[in-house]
This record gives structure tokens, C-alpha cells and sequence, in this order.
């Protein structure tokens, strides 16, 4: 039996070390242990294997009872949070017009700005913008957004909380772990402000949903790390009109842009008209990054959110902010616009 353990714990932390997820390792064991309970009842008394994984299926079975009631206990508590979490969603929508007296002190530092003043404050109350992603860059984006008081936020993502995710995602907590990401989200969003609705969506973006997703909100937010969301999410707010804010991570370095055909400069696809090839651009799991840096450029994509939403300073339409963090440096370079682009060029049309 202690031989079984041994090889269990060996493979958990193998799994841990490769950052195999925690339900992908959890399936390994449960098949380790349905394999060890076949041999038992499989081969007879005596028998060497039989020997060295217990002697008795008596004890696995004992043993996997406890598992099971260890588990099951744990789904049940994490159905009573997810179950709680998406009934805020069921409340009346907040309320668009005036400010209560909570929130003219609460949003006192932005009305006093030249820039945004009443008129913009207002502005935000009434935005409403959809962040694609509750990860790296969605976390700070998100926080932010909630914050200075959009009205509505919108939050789609089919991942749950992971303990690796804690590094960077701090807009998620320990006792978030196997929640959810958009209701883990919507709890601290909501808890940071009481105003503002929060919408989240329990589900990968798909195209099938895109067109009409998108066409409830006034700007997207893009904070995924994959290409197929992304070109979808390109193609999708250039066909609706609308800008979309697209951020990217790697090791100590971030970049990001604000796409709007619709008004001026390129698309998404104009500047990475394909994907790179497997491994050329690795996820943050596979080449590691700084935990600072996606608050970093997170925050700068709620910066720009909130400057197309009131109107204020120059947003980055045709440019690409890059901050290199190990050094300290950023640049802005000058994105053009492709005639060829499927998506946006003329050739498109």
C-alpha cells in the first residue's frame, strides 16, 4: 500500500512541478486508484502485485469512501458559493442618472480633474464595457473598471481559480480556489463598490455568441493569452463598430493598443495577421511571468477604457505602448493599417 502512496504522491507532485492543472491531476489519481482496486479483485491471494499494492482491496475501499466523502463535500461547498455568487445579477440595474452623496465623495478625485469633471464621471456611470478574460490582465483591469464607477461590467471566461494564478490575479484569493474566475470576480467587484452591475458570463467566447455579446457593450477589453479569442474578438468588433482594447504579456515585457477601425487606424489583424507558430509565443504557464507586470498593463487598458468612455487626452489608436519591466523602459511605436487585412483593409469590404 505505501508503495501505491508513494508512486500517488510522486506523480501529484511531478503534475504540481509541470503545471499540470489540479482537476487533470486529480483524474490521474482517481484512475491510479481504479487500477490498484482491478489488480485486487483481479488477482488472487498471494499473488505478488496483489502483495505489494495492500494485500486487501478491503482497505482501498475504505479509503476511497473517505476520498469520496472528502470530495463530495467539497463540491457541495463550492455549489453553495457559485450558487450565491450569480444572483447579485438578478438585481434591479443600478440606477444612471444622478449621484447619491456617497458617490460624489467617492468619485470626488475624478470630478475635480479638468479632464473628466461631472460630465465625465457621468459618462462612466452609464458605460457599459465587456473585459474578455479574469486572468492576468483582466484581475487589475476589472478592479479598476469597478472602481472609478462604470456602470456596467460585463466578464467572460470559463476558467476557475487555480492556486498558480495567485502570483499575478490579485483580484482573486485563496479561498477562491476552484470558483469560478468571473463569479470570484464579480464578488470582489461588488464588494469594492456596491454601484456598479456586474454581468458575468461562466463560458468560453465562442462565435456563435460573440456578435451578440458584444453588441450590448460600448467597448471590449481583451485580456486573453490565446490567438483564436483574440482574432475572434477583432473580427467581431470591427464587424459591431467597436473599439477594442487589446493587451499582451511576455516574461517582463507588456504591449498594448486600442483598435478601432471604425474610426481610425488598424485592426488587430493588421498588425499579427496570423499566429505565430507553436512555441514562438509561449503562454505565461509555459515561459513564466513577473507578477507585477499584467497590474501593470492591466491598469493602462482601464486607463484607456476610461478615456474613450469620457472623451478625454489621446487614446492609443495606431500606436502600441510596449513597457520592457526588467529594464525600466517604454516606447510607442506607429501602427498602420493593411489594405489587404481581411478583417478591416478595403480589399475586405
Amino acid at each position: 500500500m505505501l508503495l501505491v502512496l508513494g508512486m500517488a504522491a510522486m506523480l501529484w507532485g511531478i503534475g504540481m512541478v509541470m503545471g499540470v492543472s489540479r482537476q487533470a491531476r486529480l483524474t490521474l489519481m482517481g484512475g491510479l486508484l481504479a487500477l490498484v482496486l482491478l489488480l485486487q479483485f483481479a488477482l488472487p491471494d498471494g499473488h505478488p502485485v496483489r502483495e505489494a499494492t495492500g494485500q486487501s482491496p478491503a482497505l482501498w475501499l475504505i479509503l476511497t469512501g473517505a476520498v469520496a466523502l472528502i470530495l463530495g463535500y467539497s463540491r457541495f461547498l463550492r455549489a453553495l458559493r457559485t450558487r450565491s455568487a450569480p444572483q447579485a445579477t438578478k438585481q434591479p440595474p443600478k440606477p444612471t442618472g444622478s449621484f447619491s452623496d456617497t458617490e460624489l465623495e467617492r468619485y470626488a478625485r475624478h470630478i475635480v480633474l479638468r479632464e473628466l469633471g461631472g460630465p465625465g464621471q457621468k459618462r462612466l456611470k452609464q458605460a457599459r464595457v465587456l473585459v474578455i478574460g479574469a486572468g492576468g490582465l483582466g484581475a487589475p483591469a476589472l478592479q479598476y473598471l469597478a472602481a472609478v464607477g462604470v456602470g456596467t461590467i460585463g466578464v467572460i471566461d470559463d476558467d476557475v481559480v487555480e492556486n498558480a494564478n495567485l502570483q499575478r490575479q490579485v483580484i482573486h484569493r485563496d479561498a477562491d480556489i476552484g470558483v469560478p474566475k468571473v463569479f470570484s470576480a464579480q464578488m470582489a467587484m461588488e464588494a469594492q463598490n456596491p454601484n456598479v452591475t456586474v454581468r458575468p458570463y461562466n463560458r468560453r467566447l465562442t462565435a456563435d455568441i460573440a456578435a451578440e455579446l458584444f453588441a450590448d457593450y460600448d467597448l471590449i477589453l481583451d485580456g486573453t493569452d490565446n490567438f483564436e479569442t483574440r482574432y475572434l474578438a477583432n473580427e467581431t468588433a470591427v464587424k459591431l463598430g467597436k473599439p477594442l482594447i487589446s493587451g499582451a504579456l511576455a516574461q517582463w515585457e507588456g504591449q498594448l493598443s486600442v483598435f478601432h477601425p471604425a474610426d481610425t487606424g488598424p485592426c488587430y489583424q493588421c498588425i499579427f495577421p496570423e499566429a505565430p507558430p507553436p512555441g514562438l509565443a509561449p503562454s505565461c504557464s509555459e515561459a513564466g511571468v513577473i507578477g507585477p507586470l499584467p497590474g501593470v498593463v492591466g491598469s493602462m487598458m482601464a486607463v484607456e477604457a476610461i478615456k474613450l468612455i469620457t472623451r478625454a487626452g489621446a487614446v492609443l489608436k495606431g500606436e502600441m505602448l510596449i513597457y520592457d519591466a526588467l529594464y525600466g523602459e517604454s516606447r510607442k511605436i506607429t501602427l498602420s493599417k493593411r489594405a489587404d487585412c481581411p478583417i478591416c483593409g478595403t480589399e475586405a469590404a
